[in-house]
C-alpha cells in the first residue's frame, strides 16, 4: 500500500516558477513509478510527466522543456519543477503510482494524491 500527497501548489504569475512535491509513505516506494497528472475546469484529465523506478522520465508534449520530473528515494518523495508557467497550465494536479514503469495513462496507476492547485494568472 502507498499513499500520495501532494504539496506546493499555488497562484503564480505566468513565467513564474513553482515546485510540486508528492511525499510517499510505504517502504517499496523505490519500487513504484510516479506520474503527474493535471485536470482544468470542464476538460480531461491529462498526462503530465512520469518518471519510473530507475528513474527514466518522460513527457507530455505540452510541458517539455518547462517541467522537469525528479525523485528522492532518501525521502520518498517525487518533485515536478514547474518553469515558464503559462495561464493554461492552471488545473488540478495529481500525482499517481505503481509498480516499476511508468505510464501515460491514468488508469495503469493504482494510487492517487488527493491533488493540489496550481493557478497561473496573466
Amino acid at each position: 500500500q502507498v499513499q500520495l500527497v501532494e504539496s506546493g501548489g499555488g497562484l503564480v504569475q505566468a513565467g513564474g516558477s513553482l515546485r510540486l512535491s508528492c511525499a510517499a509513505s510505504g517502504r517499496t516506494f523505490s519500487s513504484y513509478a510516479i506520474g503527474w497528472f493535471r485536470q482544468a475546469p470542464g476538460k480531461e484529465r491529462e498526462f503530465v510527466a512520469a518518471i519510473s523506478w530507475s528513474g527514466g522520465t518522460y513527457y507530455g508534449d505540452p510541458v517539455k522543456g518547462r517541467f522537469t520530473i525528479s525523485r528522492d528515494k532518501a525521502k520518498n518523495t517525487v518533485y515536478l519543477q514547474m518553469n515558464s508557467l503559462k495561464p493554461e497550465d492552471t488545473a488540478v494536479y495529481y500525482c499517481a503510482g505503481r509498480l516499476w514503469d511508468s505510464s501515460a495513462r491514468g488508469h495503469d496507476y493504482d494510487y492517487w494524491g488527493q491533488g493540489t492547485q496550481v493557478t497561473v494568472s496573466s
